[in-house]
Protein backbone atom coordinates (compact mmCIF):
# COMPACT_ATOMS: atom_id res chain seq x y z
CA UNK A 1 0.00 0.00 0.00
CA UNK A 2 2.52 2.57 0.88
CA UNK A 3 4.56 1.83 -2.39
CA UNK A 4 1.12 2.21 -4.13
CA UNK A 5 0.64 6.01 -2.57
CA UNK A 6 4.81 6.46 -3.29
CA UNK A 7 3.58 6.01 -6.82
CA UNK A 8 0.59 7.92 -7.05
CA UNK A 9 2.43 10.95 -4.90
CA UNK A 10 5.34 10.63 -7.72
CA UNK A 11 2.99 10.44 -10.68
CA UNK A 12 1.26 13.47 -9.66
CA UNK A 13 4.30 15.69 -9.29
CA UNK A 14 5.71 14.66 -12.37
CA UNK A 15 2.12 15.96 -14.19
CA UNK A 16 2.35 19.33 -12.34
CA UNK A 17 3.53 22.14 -15.12
CA UNK A 18 7.68 22.88 -15.25
CA UNK A 19 8.16 24.99 -18.37
CA UNK A 20 7.03 28.18 -20.26
CA UNK A 21 4.65 25.80 -22.47
CA UNK A 22 2.22 24.59 -19.92
CA UNK A 23 -1.04 25.06 -20.64
CA UNK A 24 -3.20 27.45 -17.72
CA UNK A 25 -6.79 26.57 -17.38
CA UNK A 26 -9.04 29.32 -18.56
CA UNK A 27 -11.31 31.05 -15.77
CA UNK A 28 -15.17 30.46 -16.61
CA UNK A 29 -17.43 33.30 -18.25
CA UNK A 30 -18.28 36.44 -15.75
CA UNK A 31 -20.79 38.79 -15.61
CA UNK A 32 -19.39 41.95 -18.24
CA UNK A 33 -19.31 45.32 -16.19
CA UNK A 34 -20.70 48.50 -16.78
CA UNK A 35 -20.32 49.55 -20.68
CA UNK A 36 -18.72 53.03 -19.51
CA UNK A 37 -15.92 51.57 -17.60
CA UNK A 38 -15.19 48.86 -20.89
CA UNK A 39 -15.21 51.86 -23.08
CA UNK A 40 -12.49 53.87 -21.18
CA UNK A 41 -10.73 51.01 -20.40
CA UNK A 42 -10.98 49.92 -24.39
CA UNK A 43 -9.82 53.43 -25.50
CA UNK A 44 -6.73 54.13 -23.07
CA UNK A 45 -5.69 50.71 -24.03
CA UNK A 46 -5.93 51.65 -28.06
CA UNK A 47 -4.58 55.53 -27.19
CA UNK A 48 -0.93 53.52 -25.65
CA UNK A 49 1.59 52.18 -28.15
CA UNK A 50 2.04 49.10 -27.01
CA UNK A 51 0.90 45.61 -26.21
CA UNK A 52 -1.70 46.61 -23.28
CA UNK A 53 -3.60 43.58 -21.12
CA UNK A 54 -6.43 45.28 -18.08
CA UNK A 55 -8.52 43.70 -16.22
CA UNK A 56 -11.03 45.10 -13.46
CA UNK A 57 -13.57 43.35 -11.76
CA UNK A 58 -16.31 44.25 -9.05
CA UNK A 59 -15.37 42.20 -5.75
CA UNK A 60 -19.04 42.30 -4.75
CA UNK A 61 -20.74 41.57 -7.82
CA UNK A 62 -18.02 39.89 -9.85
CA UNK A 63 -18.66 41.90 -13.25
CA UNK A 64 -15.48 42.35 -15.40
CA UNK A 65 -14.25 44.29 -18.00
CA UNK A 66 -10.93 43.68 -20.05
CA UNK A 67 -8.77 45.09 -22.88
CA UNK A 68 -6.88 41.43 -24.14
CA UNK A 69 -7.56 40.48 -20.63
CA UNK A 70 -7.07 36.72 -21.48
CA UNK A 71 -3.77 35.95 -22.82
CA UNK A 72 -0.18 35.10 -21.04
CA UNK A 73 1.55 38.48 -20.18
CA UNK A 74 4.80 38.44 -18.11
CA UNK A 75 3.80 38.85 -14.51
CA UNK A 76 7.77 39.67 -13.64
CA UNK A 77 7.58 40.55 -9.85
CA UNK A 78 3.92 40.34 -9.99
CA UNK A 79 4.85 36.89 -9.81
CA UNK A 80 5.49 36.89 -6.54
CA UNK A 81 1.89 36.82 -5.44
CA UNK A 82 2.39 33.40 -6.31
CA UNK A 83 5.19 32.13 -3.98
CA UNK A 84 3.57 34.37 -1.01
CA UNK A 85 0.53 32.26 -1.58
CA UNK A 86 2.31 29.41 -1.36
CA UNK A 87 4.01 30.15 1.74
CA UNK A 88 0.62 31.32 3.69
CA UNK A 89 -0.36 28.07 2.50
CA UNK A 90 1.93 26.21 4.19
CA UNK A 91 1.89 28.09 7.07
CA UNK A 92 -2.24 27.26 7.46
CA UNK A 93 -1.03 23.38 6.92
CA UNK A 94 1.49 23.91 9.90
CA UNK A 95 4.44 23.39 7.39
CA UNK A 96 5.84 26.62 8.11
CA UNK A 97 5.26 29.83 10.87
CA UNK A 98 5.38 33.34 10.11
CA UNK A 99 7.93 33.87 13.16
CA UNK A 100 10.19 30.87 11.90
CA UNK A 101 13.62 32.06 11.99
CA UNK A 102 16.13 32.43 8.75
CA UNK A 103 19.26 33.47 8.29
CA UNK A 104 20.23 35.41 5.23
CA UNK A 105 23.74 34.79 3.79
CA UNK A 106 25.34 35.96 0.91
CA UNK A 107 24.97 32.59 -0.88
CA UNK A 108 21.14 33.33 -0.62
CA UNK A 109 21.38 36.83 -3.36
CA UNK A 110 19.93 36.28 -6.60
CA UNK A 111 19.67 39.55 -9.04
CA UNK A 112 18.46 43.06 -9.70
CA UNK A 113 16.29 44.86 -6.75
CA UNK A 114 17.99 42.93 -3.25
CA UNK A 115 17.16 45.92 -0.53
CA UNK A 116 18.01 42.88 1.73
CA UNK A 117 21.87 42.85 0.47
CA UNK A 118 22.18 46.13 2.32
CA UNK A 119 20.86 44.04 5.82
CA UNK A 120 23.99 41.16 5.52
CA UNK A 121 26.70 41.52 7.73
CA UNK A 122 29.85 39.13 8.24
CA UNK A 123 27.15 36.70 9.86
CA UNK A 124 24.35 37.27 7.49
CA UNK A 125 21.41 38.88 8.13
CA UNK A 126 18.58 37.11 10.63
CA UNK A 127 15.01 37.54 9.85
CA UNK A 128 11.92 35.56 9.68
CA UNK A 129 9.25 33.98 6.99
CA UNK A 130 7.46 37.19 7.60
CA UNK A 131 10.04 39.31 7.44
CA UNK A 132 10.90 37.98 3.78
CA UNK A 133 7.29 38.33 3.16
CA UNK A 134 7.45 41.85 3.78
CA UNK A 135 10.73 42.40 1.62
CA UNK A 136 9.25 40.18 -1.38
CA UNK A 137 6.36 41.98 -1.69
CA UNK A 138 6.18 45.23 -0.36
CA UNK A 139 9.51 46.10 -1.24
CA UNK A 140 9.86 43.69 -4.57
CA UNK A 141 13.20 41.57 -3.27
CA UNK A 142 14.26 39.42 -5.37
CA UNK A 143 16.53 37.33 -2.80
CA UNK A 144 13.79 37.32 -0.01
CA UNK A 145 11.12 36.04 -2.74
CA UNK A 146 13.84 33.40 -4.07
CA UNK A 147 14.82 32.47 -0.50
CA UNK A 148 11.20 31.92 0.10
CA UNK A 149 10.83 29.82 -2.96
CA UNK A 150 13.10 27.56 -1.88
CA UNK A 151 12.08 27.31 1.64
CA UNK A 152 7.87 26.34 0.13
CA UNK A 153 9.86 23.77 -1.78
CA UNK A 154 10.63 25.05 -5.40
CA UNK A 155 8.51 26.15 -8.83
CA UNK A 156 6.72 22.61 -8.16
CA UNK A 157 5.57 23.94 -4.51
CA UNK A 158 3.86 26.57 -6.33
CA UNK A 159 2.20 24.85 -9.04
CA UNK A 160 0.87 22.36 -6.40
CA UNK A 161 -0.85 25.68 -4.37
CA UNK A 162 -1.64 27.37 -7.18
CA UNK A 163 -3.78 24.12 -8.69
CA UNK A 164 -4.79 23.69 -4.71
CA UNK A 165 -6.81 26.82 -5.00
CA UNK A 166 -7.82 27.11 -8.68
CA UNK A 167 -5.85 29.88 -9.18
CA UNK A 168 -6.54 29.62 -13.26
CA UNK A 169 -4.87 31.17 -16.01
CA UNK A 170 -1.61 31.98 -14.03
CA UNK A 171 1.82 29.89 -14.42
CA UNK A 172 4.20 29.62 -11.31
CA UNK A 173 7.60 31.67 -12.11
CA UNK A 174 10.71 29.93 -11.55
CA UNK A 175 13.37 31.40 -9.42
CA UNK A 176 14.42 35.68 -9.85
CA UNK A 177 17.75 34.22 -11.11
CA UNK A 178 16.92 31.68 -13.52
CA UNK A 179 13.98 33.60 -15.26
CA UNK A 180 16.30 36.90 -15.37
CA UNK A 181 19.17 34.62 -16.85
CA UNK A 182 17.10 32.94 -18.96
CA UNK A 183 15.36 36.39 -20.32
CA UNK A 184 18.76 37.69 -20.90
CA UNK A 185 20.43 34.72 -22.65
CA UNK A 186 23.18 34.88 -19.25
CA UNK A 187 24.54 31.53 -17.80
CA UNK A 188 23.77 32.26 -14.58
CA UNK A 189 27.16 32.10 -12.01
CA UNK A 190 26.67 32.96 -7.76
CA UNK A 191 28.65 36.50 -8.20
CA UNK A 192 26.56 38.08 -10.72
CA UNK A 193 24.32 38.85 -7.55
CA UNK A 194 26.48 41.83 -6.74
CA UNK A 195 27.59 44.96 -7.98
CA UNK A 196 27.18 45.64 -11.68
CA UNK A 197 28.59 41.33 -12.65
CA UNK A 198 25.17 40.81 -14.09
CA UNK A 199 24.99 43.73 -16.18
CA UNK A 200 28.16 43.62 -17.53
CA UNK A 201 27.72 40.12 -18.31
CA UNK A 202 24.72 40.70 -19.81
CA UNK A 203 26.16 43.47 -22.22
CA UNK A 204 28.47 40.76 -23.43
CA UNK A 205 25.92 38.63 -24.97
CA UNK A 206 25.89 39.26 -28.80
CA UNK A 207 22.54 41.33 -29.84
CA UNK A 208 21.09 38.77 -31.69
CA UNK A 209 21.32 36.37 -29.48
CA UNK A 210 19.70 38.76 -26.85
CA UNK A 211 17.03 39.83 -29.25
CA UNK A 212 16.01 35.98 -29.50
CA UNK A 213 15.78 35.87 -26.32
CA UNK A 214 13.78 38.34 -25.25
CA UNK A 215 11.36 37.67 -28.09
CA UNK A 216 11.35 33.63 -26.88
CA UNK A 217 10.04 35.05 -23.18
CA UNK A 218 7.92 37.58 -24.75
CA UNK A 219 6.39 34.61 -26.97
CA UNK A 220 5.86 32.38 -24.49
CA UNK A 221 6.96 33.82 -20.83
CA UNK A 222 7.71 31.51 -18.24
CA UNK A 223 6.16 33.25 -16.38
CA UNK A 224 2.84 34.22 -17.87
CA UNK A 225 -0.41 34.96 -16.29
CA UNK A 226 -3.81 36.42 -17.97
CA UNK A 227 -4.34 40.07 -16.64
CA UNK A 228 -8.37 38.71 -16.15
CA UNK A 229 -6.75 36.02 -13.66
CA UNK A 230 -4.62 37.79 -11.47
CA UNK A 231 -7.75 40.39 -10.85
CA UNK A 232 -9.52 36.80 -10.43
CA UNK A 233 -7.32 35.70 -7.73
CA UNK A 234 -6.89 39.46 -6.04
CA UNK A 235 -11.19 39.15 -6.13
CA UNK A 236 -10.89 35.66 -4.16
CA UNK A 237 -8.36 37.06 -1.34
CA UNK A 238 -10.19 40.07 -0.63
CA UNK A 239 -13.33 37.92 -0.34
CA UNK A 240 -11.37 35.59 2.29
CA UNK A 241 -11.86 32.75 -0.93
CA UNK A 242 -8.28 31.73 -1.24
CA UNK A 243 -6.61 31.29 2.41
CA UNK A 244 -8.35 31.78 5.89
CA UNK A 245 -8.98 34.85 7.63
CA UNK A 246 -5.43 35.52 9.95
CA UNK A 247 -3.46 34.67 6.14
CA UNK A 248 -5.81 37.02 4.09
CA UNK A 249 -5.54 39.69 6.70
CA UNK A 250 -1.40 39.49 7.13
CA UNK A 251 -1.14 38.85 3.10
CA UNK A 252 -3.53 42.44 2.14
CA UNK A 253 -1.78 43.92 4.96
CA UNK A 254 1.67 43.71 3.31
CA UNK A 255 0.16 44.50 -0.08
CA UNK A 256 -1.07 47.31 1.60
CA UNK A 257 2.38 48.87 2.43
CA UNK A 258 3.80 48.18 -0.72
CA UNK A 259 6.57 51.06 -1.48
CA UNK A 260 7.46 50.81 -4.85
CA UNK A 261 5.52 52.17 -8.06
CA UNK A 262 3.58 54.85 -6.33
CA UNK A 263 2.90 56.83 -9.46
CA UNK A 264 1.55 53.41 -11.19
CA UNK A 265 -1.95 52.39 -10.39
CA UNK A 266 -1.71 54.28 -7.02
CA UNK A 267 -1.37 57.58 -8.70
CA UNK A 268 -4.44 57.88 -9.89
CA UNK A 269 -6.57 57.23 -6.42
CA UNK A 270 -9.14 59.74 -5.54
CA UNK A 271 -9.67 61.04 -1.71
CA UNK A 272 -9.97 58.70 0.78
CA UNK A 273 -9.07 55.96 -1.65
CA UNK A 274 -6.79 53.30 -0.75
CA UNK A 275 -4.58 50.11 -2.73
CA UNK A 276 -2.75 47.06 -1.81
CA UNK A 277 -0.77 46.11 -5.16
CA UNK A 278 2.33 44.35 -6.44
CA UNK A 279 4.70 46.03 -8.87
CA UNK A 280 6.61 44.04 -11.86
CA UNK A 281 9.22 45.75 -13.73
CA UNK A 282 10.86 43.68 -16.81
CA UNK A 283 14.57 43.85 -18.65
CA UNK A 284 14.95 46.31 -21.24
CA UNK A 285 16.60 45.84 -24.21
CA UNK A 286 17.97 49.14 -26.33
CA UNK A 287 14.43 51.48 -26.43
CA UNK A 288 12.38 48.30 -25.71
CA UNK A 289 11.09 47.71 -22.43
CA UNK A 290 8.97 44.54 -20.70
CA UNK A 291 6.79 43.39 -18.54
CA UNK A 292 5.76 46.62 -17.13
CA UNK A 293 2.98 45.55 -14.36
CA UNK A 294 1.31 47.13 -11.51
CA UNK A 295 -2.04 44.93 -10.09
CA UNK A 296 -3.89 45.46 -6.93
CA UNK A 297 -7.07 45.68 -4.98
CA UNK A 298 -8.44 49.20 -4.90
CA UNK A 299 -11.00 50.20 -1.88
CA UNK A 300 -13.30 53.16 -2.01
CA UNK A 301 -14.33 55.13 1.10
CA UNK A 302 -17.33 53.39 1.45
CA UNK A 303 -15.34 49.77 1.83
CA UNK A 304 -16.33 48.88 -2.13
CA UNK A 305 -12.99 47.62 -3.88
CA UNK A 306 -12.05 46.63 -7.51
CA UNK A 307 -9.56 44.43 -8.31
CA UNK A 308 -7.56 45.73 -10.86
CA UNK A 309 -4.51 44.52 -13.40
CA UNK A 310 -2.75 46.60 -15.87
CA UNK A 311 0.37 44.31 -17.74
CA UNK A 312 2.33 46.03 -20.28
CA UNK A 313 4.38 43.21 -22.04
CA UNK A 314 6.57 45.37 -24.74
CA UNK A 315 6.55 49.16 -24.74
CA UNK A 316 9.13 51.43 -26.42
CA UNK A 317 6.97 54.60 -24.62
CA UNK A 318 8.87 55.75 -21.39
CA UNK A 319 8.18 55.47 -18.13
CA UNK A 320 5.83 58.41 -17.74
CA UNK A 321 4.04 57.28 -20.35
CA UNK A 322 3.25 53.83 -18.71
CA UNK A 323 2.86 55.45 -15.59
CA UNK A 324 0.16 57.74 -16.77
CA UNK A 325 -1.50 54.99 -18.44
CA UNK A 326 -1.44 52.99 -15.43
CA UNK A 327 -3.35 56.18 -12.93
CA UNK A 328 -5.82 56.22 -16.07
CA UNK A 329 -6.90 53.39 -15.50
CA UNK A 330 -7.65 53.74 -11.95
CA UNK A 331 -8.97 57.11 -12.49
CA UNK A 332 -11.67 55.24 -14.59
CA UNK A 333 -12.27 52.99 -11.94
CA UNK A 334 -12.65 55.76 -9.53
CA UNK A 335 -14.87 57.97 -11.49
CA UNK A 336 -17.45 54.84 -12.50
CA UNK A 337 -17.69 54.24 -8.66
CA UNK A 338 -18.04 57.82 -7.60
CA UNK A 339 -20.89 58.56 -10.07
CA UNK A 340 -22.80 55.61 -8.54
CA UNK A 341 -22.26 56.04 -5.38
CA UNK A 342 -25.16 57.66 -3.31
CA UNK A 343 -24.55 60.72 -2.05
CA UNK A 344 -23.69 60.86 1.83
CA UNK A 345 -27.10 61.14 4.05
CA UNK A 346 -26.90 64.40 5.76
CA UNK A 347 -25.75 65.11 9.34
CA UNK A 348 -28.42 64.14 11.69
CA UNK A 349 -29.27 66.23 14.83
CA UNK A 350 -28.83 70.05 15.55
CA UNK A 351 -26.44 71.81 13.70
CA UNK A 352 -23.30 72.57 15.85
CA UNK A 353 -22.06 76.20 14.42
CA UNK A 354 -18.41 76.81 14.39
CA UNK A 355 -17.94 79.80 16.72
CA UNK A 356 -15.18 81.65 14.82
CA UNK A 357 -17.71 81.82 11.84
CA UNK A 358 -21.43 83.64 11.83
CA UNK A 359 -24.52 81.52 11.50
CA UNK A 360 -25.74 81.97 7.59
Amino acid sequence: MRLLLATLALSALLLLPSCASAPVEPLPPAPQGPAALQQAIDTLAAGFDGEVGVAVEDVGSGWVVGHDAVRLYPQQSVAKLWVALAVFDAVERGRLKLDDPVLVTRADMSVFNQPIQKLLTDKGYRTTIDGLLVLALARSDNAANDILLKRVGGQKAVWRALAAHRVLGVRASPAEQVLESRVAAVRWKPEYSFGQAFWTARDAIPMPRRVRALQAYLDHPADGAEPRAIADALARLQRGALLGPAATRRFLEILGSTDTGPARLPGGLGPGWRIAHKTGTGQDLGDLSTGYNDVGLLTAPDGHVYAVAVMIASTRRPIPERQALMSAVTRAVVALHDAAAPPLPPPSGPAILDPARPAT
